[in-house]
């Protein structure tokens, strides 16, 4: 009979253990985001290729379109489209630009890049980004952190190295070419959930006022996800331990 309850006690752990670090690692989807990057993120590049990343969080509908709003310092008119989903067009808007198409497979990934002619004179640049999926679903990467807090819907950063001796600004393409320069090749047009204007991007409207994406809700330090998973686990260990050992003591005390 002390075996088996022993036995048993240590089943107890071992399944609590999986458990808990299943759910830590199911929590992980919610550090999905928007990020952006750049082989020349260095203060007054010119022509600089920068590339964004959206994570897919819905199961039942695609990423469809998103609406960029950017940094000071570069504007619409020096901001062309250098690669994107097949069929997605871009366009410029009063502070930034959308781009979009047809709706992706669920799940999957979205990645474009833009070409920006010059790179301002910054330390890092912010996009704040509206997402929207198929079903017209919308997720709001605007917040910045606050007071040392990470946001639950990080807007994508990009971090800048200093310029390189001797750069300077150089003056501003006109609207005029860069809109002939941004226009990719002939494709069919979006569908008409994937075109539709997306609500103007506040930078002070919070997260949790826009509508909630179809899966779980993006929260946290997206840069440690991994960190609450080991935590977990390693405290569940513990507990399992000390468990087994109280279960041997007091088998040990009933026999005697």
């Amino acid at each position: 009979m002390p075996d088996r309850q022993i036995r048993r006690a240590a089943r107890v752990a071992t399944v609590l253990a999986f458990t808990t670090g299943a759910l830590a690692l199911a929590g992980t989807a919610a550090f999905a985001h928007v990020e952006v990057e750049s082989g020349t993120a260095q203060a007054l590049a010119t022509n600089a290729t920068v590339a964004f990343t959206a994570e897919a969080e819905s199961t039942t509908a695609g990423l469809a379109k998103f609406q960029v709003v950017l940094p000071e310092g570069i504007a619409p008119a020096d901001v062309t489209l250098a690669d994107a989903p097949a069929g997605w067009t871009f366009a410029a808007t009063p502070d930034g630009y959308t781009v979009g198409g047809a709706a992706l497979a669920p799940g999957k990934d979205a990645t474009w890049k833009i070409t920006v002619r010059q790179l301002p004179d910054a330390k890092e640049l912010v996009f704040k980004t509206l997402e929207t999926y198929g079903d017209g679903t919308i997720e709001r990467w605007i917040e910045l952190p606050k007071d040392g807090a990470a946001p639950e819907h990080p807007a994508p950063v990009l971090k800048l190295t200093p310029a390189a001796p001797g750069a300077t600004p150089v003056a501003p393409a006109t609207p005029s070419a860069t809109v002939a320069a941004s226009s990719p090749s002939p494709s069919p047009s979006p569908t008409a959930s994937s075109t539709a204007s997306a609500p103007a991007i506040s930078p002070t409207a919070s997260a949790t006022t826009a509508p909630a994406a179809a899966t779980t809700s993006s929260s946290g330090d997206s840069s440690s996800p991994v960190v609450p998973v080991v935590v977990a686990v390693a405290a569940t260990a513990v507990l399992a331990a000390v468990g087994t050992w109280w279960w041997r003591r007091r088998t040990r005390g009933t026999e005697s």
